[in-house]
């Protein structure tokens, strides 16, 4: 009888709610607060300065790429490109014609090319090496665990960073492994991971515990770390500060950003970090134009003159619009977005300059390689953008 009486109370109360709704002017409960979570309705561009933003080719693949860790990779004239399903391409960069394309096992992570090779790696914790030429299998290296970014190839070497906070060096012509280094991983993470870098014989990486670490090359030896940010918090959520993108090494100068922690710069003659600023950021900060940039994680862009590190200006026009990374393309700044729209903002005054809805889908990922641009959305179609 319990159940009859909370359906026979719900049943008024439905009536009165329904009959409430066409007395929309009536309601006088109604709040003209805007909520802090809705996406922030686009401001209409009067001018676009001339800009025209086209789309070159087009390729579509299959999957799923909410994560937007699928990146692709460059190598002389093709692009290299792969998708959870295990598919891999390589296509011309120029023309999107495809070269060749191999079908391997459940991929969990991006593409990287170089030295005459691409790798990536599949859901079993295996790093699979394949020819550029055509497409055949090299060698495979099981690093028991999984690899969610996009390797960093050199000359001798094969450098992975594990989901489990492993960074290892692995023989160029075998797979075999030639060193590992294990960081401290914290209770809770956000599931993705940064690439590392490979500079001047040394590796740049940054950890799930908030950390850079600088290592030989060669030999996987730590030469220092430090912190990117430091836990304030007292509940594991608010100590989460993982760096899911990828440092930035500019000269001596080595940019970083972590989530709920800081935008930090570390001078690597000093060995230490020499400024930040308290910020949140799943990507990697910008450098353009004597301007330094970072897409925080209510997707406000925050920018600092590099000279003085004086705040700049900041853009809130796209607040909540789950904006993608942004990178640096002739002088400006672009960004895409959940409603699949690309953006060009001046990084000297933070205004937007020009517009363009490339894709009915959000758009998860930009990059630029010389004067192209390639964008890719989240129902993993890849576009090269003219702009």
């Amino acid at each position: 009888m319990r159940s009859l009486r909370i359906n026979f109370f719900v049943l008024p109360m439905l009536i009165v709610i329904s009959s409430c709704s066409s007395l929309d002017g009536l309601r006088f409960w109604q709040s003209d607060e805007i909520d802090p979570d809705e996406p922030k309705e686009l401001i209409a561009l009067n001018n676009q300065d001339n800009i025209n933003i086209s789309i070159m080719w087009k390729k579509s693949n299959k999957g799923d790429n909410q994560m937007g860790n699928f990146l692709p990779d460059f190598s002389a004239q093709n692009l290299f490109f792969s998708n959870p399903s295990g598919n891999v391409y390589s296509v011309n960069a120029n023309n999107g014609n495809q070269n060749w394309a191999t079908e391997l096992n459940f991929l969990a992570s991006g593409t990287a090319a170089g030295f005459g090779i691409v790798v990536v790696s599949d859901i079993k914790g295996n790093v699979i090496a394949l020819d550029q030429k055509d497409g055949s299998e090299l060698w495979s290296s099981n690093v028991k665990g999984e690899v969610l970014s996009k390797a960093a190839i050199d000359a001798k070497l094969v450098i992975i960073k594990t989901g489990s906070g492993e960074l290892l060096g692995l023989n160029k012509e075998t797979g075999s492994i030639q060193w590992s280094y294990r960081s401290k991983l914290p209770l809770l993470t956000v599931r993705g991971s940064s690439s590392p870098v490979i500079v001047d014989d040394k590796i740049y990486a940054s950890f799930d515990n908030g950390r850079l670490g600088v290592f030989e090359l060669n030999t996987g030896f730590q030469v220092w770390d430090g912190a990117i940010s430091y836990v304030r918090g007292v509940s594991e959520l608010e100590n989460l500060i993982d760096s899911d993108s990828d440092p930035v090494v500019d000269g001596p100068l080595i940019y970083t950003t972590n989530y709920q922690g800081n935008l930090n710069i570390f001078d690597t003659t000093q060995k230490r970090s020499v400024w930040s600023y308290e910020t949140s950021s799943f990507y990697s900060p910008i450098i353009t134009r004597g301007m330094l940039m970072v897409i925080e994680a209510n997707s406000g862009i925050r920018s600092f003159a590099i000279k003085t590190l004086q705040e700049s200006w900041i853009n809130e026009d796209y607040l909540n619009r789950d904006l993608s990374n942004a990178v640096s393309f002739k002088g400006n700044l672009i960004v895409g977005d959940f409603e699949g729209y690309l953006h060009i903002v001046d990084p000297l005054n933070g205004k937007t300059i020009a517009r363009q809805k490339i894709s009915r889908k959000p758009i998860k990922t930009v990059l630029s390689r010389s004067n192209s641009l390639y964008v890719i959305d989240e129902a993993f179609n890849l576009f090269s953008i003219n702009i």
